[in-house]
C-alpha cells in the first residue's frame, strides 16, 4: 500500500508536508469527490472484506467505491500515513421511520486532533447528509458548508450530529409545488456517538451482519453516491438522482432520472467512473 498511489487514485496532488487542517480538508474533498459511497459488491455476488488490504485493492487499484467500513477505515490509513493524530469512532444512526437511534452501532467515522482541537472527519455517509469538511467538536455551533448547515450537540458524554435541510426544487413537479417544510421538522438527525475508541475489528460482526441480513437498507437497495463541487450524485436502484445545492437561496434543485439496465452500466461508468467485474442486479 503506497500513500502516493492513493493520492493518485483521489487526484491530490498538493503539498501535504503539515498535517493541518487545510490538508485535512483537501484530501476529505479529493475523497468524497472521487471515491463514492456505494454498496454494489452486495449486488454483484461478491463478498465484502474488513481488512485493509482488500479494501485498498477494491478502492485505489480496482477504481471502486465502498460503504463507511471501507472508505472510512481508508481514509484512517492515509491520514496516519499522512501524520496526522487519528483514531476511528463508532455511531448509531438515525432512523427517520422510527423516530429513534439504532441501538446497534452500525456506522464509522475518524477524530482528528490538530494542535490540540479535534474534529470529526467521516466520507462514508454519502448522499445529501455526507459532510464536505471536518466538523470542529464543539457543542452547538453551526457550521456551515456546501451541503447546508451541521450541528453537535452533546449530553452527557454523547454526540448528536444534526443538519439543517434546505427546500428542494424538483422541475417535474414545479406546477404542484412541494409543501414547506415545518420549523419543526427542518432539522435532519444523523448519528450519535461518543469518543471511545474503536478498533476496525469492532466493526467485523456488523460487517458480515449487513451482508446478509434482509431487512437492512443496503440489502434491499443498490446504492452508488458521489459528491460533486456543486452537489451530488446518486443512484439507487434505477433512479439517478442529480442534485445542486443552492440553486437558489435556501434551496436545492433536483432532476430525477429512471433508467433502463443498459444505462445503469453505462451511467455507473459515465458519472461515477465505476466499471464492475460482475454483473449487478439493480
Amino acid at each position: 500500500m503506497n500513500i502516493q498511489e492513493y493520492f493518485g487514485r483521489i487526484s491530490f496532488n498538493k503539498p501535504h508536508k503539515d498535517a493541518d487542517l487545510q490538508t485535512l480538508t483537501a484530501i476529505l474533498q479529493h475523497h468524497i469527490q472521487t471515491i463514492p459511497f456505494e454498496n454494489l459488491s452486495m449486488h454483484c455476488g461478491e463478498a465484502i472484506e474488513l481488512d485493509l488490504q482488500s479494501t485498498y485493492n477494491k478502492i485505489v487499484r480496482k477504481n471502486r467505491g465502498g460503504w463507511c467500513l471501507e472508505t472510512n477505515h481508508l481514509l484512517f490509513w492515509a491520514l496516519q500515513e499522512v501524520g496526522y493524530d487519528v483514531c476511528l469512532l463508532g455511531a448509531n444512526s438515525y432512523e427517520p421511520a422510527e423516530k429513534g437511534y439504532r441501538t446497534e452501532m452500525n456506522h464509522i467515522l475518524l477524530k482528528v486532533v490538530i494542535k490540540g482541537d479535534s474534529y470529526i472527519v467521516d466520507a462514508g455517509f454519502g448522499g445529501l447528509y455526507q459532510m464536505w469538511q471536518p466538523l470542529r467538536l464543539i457543542s452547538g455551533k453551526d457550521q456551515p458548508q456546501g451541503p447546508g448547515i451541521f450541528r453537535i450537540m452533546e449530553d452527557n458524554g454523547t454526540w448528536y450530529l444534526e443538519k439543517v435541510k434546505r427546500k428542494h426544487y424538483i422541475p417535474e413537479h414545479s406546477n404542484n409545488p412541494l409543501p414547506d417544510t415545518p420549523e419543526l421538522e427542518n432539522i435532519r438527525k444523523i448519528h450519535r456517538f461518543t469518543l471511545e475508541p474503536r478498533h476496525i475489528d469492532d466493526f467485523k460482526e456488523l460487517n458480515m451482519f449487513l451482508q446478509v441480513s434482509p431487512d437492512n437498507i443496503l440489502q434491499k437497495k443498490s446504492i452508488c453516491s458521489l459528491q460533486t463541487t456543486s452537489g451530488v450524485l446518486a443512484l439507487v436502484g434505477w433512479t439517478l438522482t442529480e442534485m445542486r445545492y443552492n440553486y437558489t437561496e435556501d434551496m436545492d434543485l433536483v432532476n430525477i432520472t429512471t433508467l433502463t439496465d443498459e444505462e445503469v452500466e453505462k451511467t455507473l461508468k459515465d458519472k461515477f467512473n465505476i466499471v464492475l467485474e460482475n454483473k449487478l442486479v439493480p
